[in-house]
């Protein structure tokens, strides 16, 4: 099952709130992936780079460039619920 994004905000520190399609709401922290995955590291290089994230094509991730994207599931199967 694939729960789509509707909308994405970008939060301090390197936080996503993430709207989804189902109605639910969650928080998404980045930090940790700069560590995981070497292509993250240009969301704190480029300034203004992680401001400019979009959602993806019928809501299946977000993405920021060709290089660095996530899918709905990451995002919603890790996220913190937002009440």
């Amino acid at each position: 099952m694939f729960y789509k994004v509707q909308a994405v905000q970008t939060l301090p520190d390197f936080n996503l709130l993430i709207d989804f399609q189902n109605g639910e709401r969650k928080q998404y922290q980045i930090q940790p992936l700069f560590e995981k995955w070497e292509q993250f590291k240009a969301l704190t290089l480029v300034k203004g780079l992680f401001e400019q994230v979009k959602i993806d094509v019928g809501g299946y991730g977000i993405s920021w460039c060709d290089e660095i994207d996530l899918s709905c599931n990451e995002l919603y199967d890790n996220g913190l619920e937002v009440k």
